[in-house]
């Protein structure tokens, strides 16, 4: 459900008010239904809710909720609070819980306040980190992922000025392999072309604007080129300006990215509604929506499940593929 004071309940009350009945994945929240209560009783959304417990067949005219918290009161819209941050992590801690029971298939995340996370005793960064712990997944990444566009990112959270000491080839040849494994397994393509974004202008134009690209990137693909067998092929480094507009042209099926707004902008210019975050390198599926918990509008019945609504159907294409495929990754 994510965080109880942000707009994960009404998106789960939304995603499920206008369901794809065609899906033969059928959802299953870990979270609070209390809360889920009181945000449809305030915004009006008639959803049923029915408690849900492993073992049980989860029902197809209700919203089956497994209570693994009891907030009472709620927090506040856009408050919160210590309560509140201690239900989100044993509601993360369960459903990795489940999956690896195999009473559940996937995992698909409402957004989180980190901050509260934190102060509820669950000492991670955030999400990703939190369930590659869980999982044991010593590599991991984050891929950005659309109908047109695919993206991952050599390094995130970091300060402009210290990207170019962070990046190294070993780590451009990590995240090459990961995004090569997941775009194999997870999204069913035999032979998966990536591209990747130099860091300077024209892609450093033979060393005239930074020699990253051929002291870091360039040795780094051609190392993966070596590894991959004939399995996938990497291209590049190419210029930032125009590389992102041939892969959502249909030329590349992802492209990594050196730092964050290099590879975010494009992605969000294209699926700012839709677009999904998906943790690749896990053992389970994990898949979430692209934004965060919105406390600005949390309760006003603002919020668009659109992102939601993708991240579910994209958890479930990614399960029917590894089980069809037996997770065919790159070692």
């Amino acid at each position: 459900m994510g965080c109880a004071a942000g707009v994960g309940p009404e998106l789960i009350l939304r995603f499920w008010r206008d369901r794809e009945p065609a899906n033969p994945f059928l959802p299953v929240v870990l979270g609070d239904i209390g809360v889920l209560a009181n945000c449809a009783r305030e915004l009006k959304l008639a959803v049923p809710l029915k408690p849900w417990q492993p073992g049980q067949i989860p029902r197809e005219d209700a919203l089956n909720v497994l209570p693994v918290s009891r907030l009472d009161p709620p927090p506040a819209w856009g408050h919160p609070t210590v309560a509140s941050g201690r239900a989100m992590g044993a509601a993360i801690v369960e459903a990795v819980r489940l999956i690896q029971a195999g009473e559940l298939a996937a995992m698909v995340t409402c957004p989180i306040g980190k901050e509260m996370l934190n102060a509820g005793g669950y000492h991670y960064p955030g999400h990703t980190e939190m369930l590659a712990s869980l999982s044991n997944s010593p590599e991991y990444a984050m891929m950005m992922a659309g109908e047109r566009l695919r993206v991952t990112l050599v390094t995130i959270h970091r300060p402009l000025a210290e990207v170019a000491a962070a990046l190294s080839r070993e780590g451009i040849t990590r995240l090459l392999l990961l995004t090569a494994s997941a775009l194999r397994g997870d999204f069913a393509l035999e032979q998966p072309r990536i591209a990747v974004a130099g860091l300077n202008p024209h892609a450093g134009e033979g060393g005239m604007f930074g020699r990253e690209e051929i002291e870091l990137v360039a040795p780094a693909v051609a190392r993966v080129n070596e590894l991959a067998g004939g399995g996938f092929t990497v291209f590049g480094p190419f210029p930032p300006d125009t590389v992102f507009y041939q892969a959502a042209q249909g030329k590349y099926d992802a492209v990594v990215a050196l730092y964050h707004d290099q590879g975010l902008i494009p992605f969000k210019l294209l699926h700012f509604r839709d677009g999904v975050n998906v943790t690749i390198g896990l053992p389970i599926v994990r898949t979430s929506v692209d934004h965060g918990t919105a406390y600005d509008i949390a309760g006003q019945g603002l919020a668009d499940p659109a992102s939601l609504k993708a991240a579910f159907r994209l958890a479930g294409r990614i399960v029917v593929n590894r089980r069809r495929g037996g997770g065919n990754h790159v070692s």
